[in-house]
């Protein structure tokens, strides 16, 4: 039976600065939740600072840079005293970026580096250091919630083109950071999904793209909502579809 959000639990956004990460933010409150706004550089965070201002105690807003360890682990020792007890019952690792080189001949170490540490190695290893403030499962109850914000372009079976090659590689990487994650946590009942969003209108995917954000983040809530407490390890579109790897 499919485990529905309840108001009142605790959830970590990360890139919630902008795009569809504030726009996380921005309808997880609506929906009564406890947010935690993680971004690089909160003074700066002009849209999540007049949030918190709205939602005085509910919407927090902490600087992260998933690349660095030094930053994971200072986010690690900040939590508690904001969670005041409790423990996280959704993590959306939403930070991501988009590196240039897009043709063949052009793709250069650093594009790779960047889309690897951001992508891939960022998210899994945040979701590593936060493990112990994850909410367990108990009985019939399901435990936390891991959602990897992956894309189509990382599915290895469904490349038929060579495009964005950085990005690519970085988001299949991430997807197998999404499968170890959802076999490490399983004991402790914590399911971990990837989930493509589609072309979503944010400054990564231009004004061109045939999804508003507001629709995107809409969508994958209800995936979310709609997993079962043993669903964890899959790909699947903001529709609830399976994407092949």
């Amino acid at each position: 039976m499919a485990d529905s959000m309840e108001a009142d639990r605790h959830c970590l956004v990360t890139g919630a600065n902008r795009g569809l990460g504030l726009e996380f933010v921005r309808q997880l409150l609506a929906r009564g939740e406890r947010v935690i706004a993680a971004c690089r550089h909160p003074g700066r965070a002009t849209a999540l600072n007049t949030l918190a201002g709205e939602h005085p105690g509910r919407l927090h807003v902490l600087p992260l840079d998933v690349t660095v360890a030094r930053s994971r682990e200072e986010l690690l020792h900040e939590l508690p005293l904001v969670l005041d007890g409790a423990r996280l019952g959704l993590l959306i690792n939403n930070a991501g970026v988009l590196p240039g080189g897009g043709r063949f001949g052009q793709v250069t170490d650093a594009d790779l580096d960047t889309s690897l540490r951001t992508n891939a190695i960022g998210p899994f290893l945040l979701t590593q250091v936060l493990a112990p403030l994850l909410a367990d499962g108990e009985g019939a109850h399901a435990g936390a919630v891991v959602a990897n914000l992956s894309s189509e372009i990382g599915s290895i079976a469904g490349r038929q083109e060579f495009r964005t090659p950085s990005y690519a590689i970085g988001k299949a990487a991430q997807n197998m950071g999404s499968v170890l994650l959802a076999q490490a946590l399983a004991p402790r009942g914590i399911r971990v999904v990837a989930l493509h969003p589609g072309w979503v209108r944010t400054d990564m995917g231009g004004p061109q793209a045939t999804v508003s954000a507001g629709d995107a983040v809409a969508a994958l809530l209800r995936v979310i909502e709609g997993l079962g407490p043993d669903t964890s390890g899959v790909f699947l579109d903001r529709h609830g579809q399976p994407i092949p790897w």
